[in-house]
């Protein structure tokens, strides 16, 4: 198990290409992935949710110029998009599409709904295969109490489906890609089928790192399942922008972000740095997907990943009770705990 085979630490998310939370001209997108290539991003995750399949369809614009196997292309099953017009009131998650496009999205986490979903994600994305497919938000933030039921029709639907088309060959690896660590704590405990990693949104953060720290990580690593990063700004919020959790971040948040962005400004290093290393410094974590729509910001991102920081930054983060005491951070291009 593991995804040994992803290029390079920092990889490409495409949910803002989706139109996430504003409405993206399709300049800007496709200018948003070719800075991303530019720069020497070669794995690229989306999914179909991202205004329901308008992400897909903007890296499938993109991508196609490039030798299918100069890159890593990930994307998600569990939902189907449909020709009909949805009604924008019974959006998931208050509308966080609303400028994308205005099909209707049904949940479907069995084997051939899997299947469908590929089969409808590969024509979007212009490509013949896919290298990592994630059964995408079978958690509580989505299905509320109904998660563990939603959780048991995926595991003997879509991880089996998955399961196989790794085994033929068909796909490079399957997982999980969700925002909260409990379905992956059951995942682990599975005996079959197998997963071979994770992609854990907002969970890993400066923000918000605790649990997964404690209890799935270490698990994780002795099981060989690898971890990629979803939203290591934590929505935005230490990236410079005011969303977490995927709405408007709380007065208690912004009061830990200024403290933080306080002592980045102290020790003369951005906050964006500081997010996206500690994220990675982990020994499980395999890469970070930040996402992005302007070239800009693309450039940001792999600057931060370079960006030397002081060993004191991070001793005054867990002296002021920032990060845990046993989070690993990086330190002169290895990583230590501290």
């Amino acid at each position: 198990m593991g995804i040994e085979f992803l290029p390079g630490r920092l990889g490409f998310g495409s949910a803002p290409l989706g139109n996430m939370y504003r409405a993206v001209p399709e300049q800007e997108a496709g200018a948003t992935v070719r800075a991303a290539w530019e720069h020497g991003i070669r794995y690229f995750d989306t999914a179909p949710f991202y205004g329901a399949g308008l992400a897909e369809l903007r890296l499938g614009h993109v991508l196609p110029e490039h030798p299918r196997d100069e890159f890593v292309l990930s994307t998600k099953v569990g939902r189907i998009v449909l020709d009909e017009i949805e009604d924008p009131t019974t959006r998931e998650k208050g509308g966080l599409f609303e400028h994308g496009r205005p099909n209707r999205i049904v949940y479907d986490y069995s084997a051939d709904g899997a299947l469908r979903s590929i089969g409808d994600s590969l024509e979007r994305l212009g490509t013949d295969r896919l290298d990592l497919v994630w059964v995408h938000d079978v958690s509580q933030d989505f299905h509320g109490d109904q998660w563990l039921s939603v959780f048991d029709q995926a595991r003997t639907g879509a991880f089996r489906a998955l399961q196989r088309l790794r085994d033929e060959g068909v796909i490079r690896g399957w997982g999980l890609g969700v925002n909260r660590v409990e379905p992956l704590e059951l995942t682990l405990g599975l005996e079959e089928p197998r997963p071979d990693a994770f992609l854990l949104a907002g969970r890993y953060t400066l923000l918000d790192h605790r649990r997964a720290l404690q209890r799935l990580l270490p698990e994780a690593a002795e099981r060989h399942v690898d971890l990629v990063i979803g939203g290591p700004y934590s929505s935005g919020v230490t990236a410079g922008g005011d969303h977490f959790e995927y709405r408007q971040a709380s007065g208690r948040i912004v009061a830990k972000v200024d403290r933080i962005t306080a002592l980045c400004s102290r020790y003369g290093i951005s906050v964006k740095a500081a997010a996206l290393q500690f994220c990675l410094a982990h020994p499980a974590v395999r890469a970070a997907v930040p996402g992005s729509t302007q070239p800009a910001h693309v450039a940001d991102d792999v600057a931060a990943l370079s960006e030397r920081i002081p060993a004191e930054f991070w001793t005054a983060l867990t002296r002021e009770h920032l990060i845990a005491p046993d989070a690993p951070v990086p330190l002169n291009d290895r990583y230590i705990a501290h």
